[in-house]
């Protein structure tokens, strides 16, 4: 292996311009962890934020974007089992997915599906751990129950969608066109809002509410959501598209038993994500080899167009996943 990488680096807090190819030194296995050839990666809201200078590296990790990717194990730090030079894997990455290698820990990769290609597998990572995190482990969905995704078109919204669909659960979610919400209905929702013509407090409250609701927007969301809840419902929030701030009348939470919750993947601590990845591999990986769930893809860029893939995902007129190939 040569000693440099091609990659794609924020030049400055801005706009998908400011993504530049550029060349980095390798990147070496440290204790616990491997280096991955990456053959595709995922592309994703919180590499945005962290173009346009929102959303920080945790401490140590790299400077360049890209936090799930897919590809072949080409080095193995101390301390490292279950993995050998030449697995194929995807992985969760605390950042550097954009490049054509990436070091992440070992305990946060996952074997590729059986029957799926690396293309596809590239996709699974930051939804499947953001989802499973936060509908099942914190929100707590049960077969029977209603949860509303909102967003139900975008990279979360459709692996969302499939997994609450395979666990038993009513699914209804909002999108921003008919075809958004076509493709919802496709992928097994009982009801899709298109939230540019419809309200969906009524639509929830006539179906006696949502037990979770799965919220990336926020803002003037926040109390229309909670609305919308049934009693003892769990609101979960994974961002903030609209801000964070927002007047609410709180005493709701108490007279009806409501949960306020959410998360960030990103900040969590390798045993925490080591735990999700651990739950994934037993809950949901036979369920992706047996092909009854998948993830949904929308385009591929090659990695010198990071920029491009970008500017269409801000354009929000993507329905699942899209990746950069880099060196497939």
């Amino acid at each position: 292996m040569s000693n440099s990488m091609r990659a794609i680096e924020i030049t400055q807090p801005g706009g998908p311009e400011v993504l530049q190819e550029t060349t980095r030194p390798m990147p070496t296995a440290d204790h616990a962890q491997v280096v991955i050839k990456v053959a595709y990666a995922g592309v994703n809201r919180p590499d945005a934020l962290q173009r346009a200078g929102l959303y920080n590296p945790p401490a140590g990790a790299s400077d360049l974007p890209g936090l799930e990717a897919s590809g072949e194990v080409v080095a193995i730090g101390s301390g490292v089992s279950g993995w050998a030079v030449g697995d194929q894997v995807c992985a969760l990455l605390p950042g550097g997915g954009y490049a054509e290698y990436v070091a992440t820990p070992a305990a946060h990769c996952l074997p590729v599906p059986k029957g799926m290609s690396l293309k596809y597998a590239a996709c699974l990572p930051e939804t499947y751990f953001t989802v499973w995190s936060n509908v099942f482990q914190r929100g707590g969905l049960k077969a029977g129950e209603t949860i509303l995704i909102h967003g139900g078109s975008s990279g979360i919204g459709t692996t969302a969608i499939q997994l609450a669909r395979e666990f038993g659960a009513r699914v209804v979610v909002t999108a921003g066109s008919d075809d958004k919400c076509t493709a919802c209905l496709d992928l097994g929702a009982e009801r899709a809002i298109n939230y540019r013509s419809e309200d969906f407090v009524p639509v929830l409250k006539e179906m006696g509410g949502a037990d979770v609701i799965l919220d990336m927007v926020g803002g003037s969301y926040i109390p229309r959501n909670l609305s919308a809840l049934a009693d003892d419902g769990r609101l979960v929030q994974i961002a903030f598209l609209q801000g964070p701030k927002v007047e609410v009348n709180f005493a709701q939470l108490m007279m009806r038993r409501l949960t306020f919750t959410g998360s960030t993947l990103r900040p969590q601590s390798d045993l925490a994500k080591a735990k999700i990845a651990e739950s994934l591999l037993e809950n949901v990986w036979p369920l992706l080899s047996g092909g009854k769930i998948g993830p949904v893809m929308d385009s591929e860029f090659d990695l010198a167009d990071a920029a491009q893939a970008h500017a269409h995902m801000e354009s929000s007129g993507h329905i699942g996943k899209i990746v950069l190939r880099v060196t497939a």
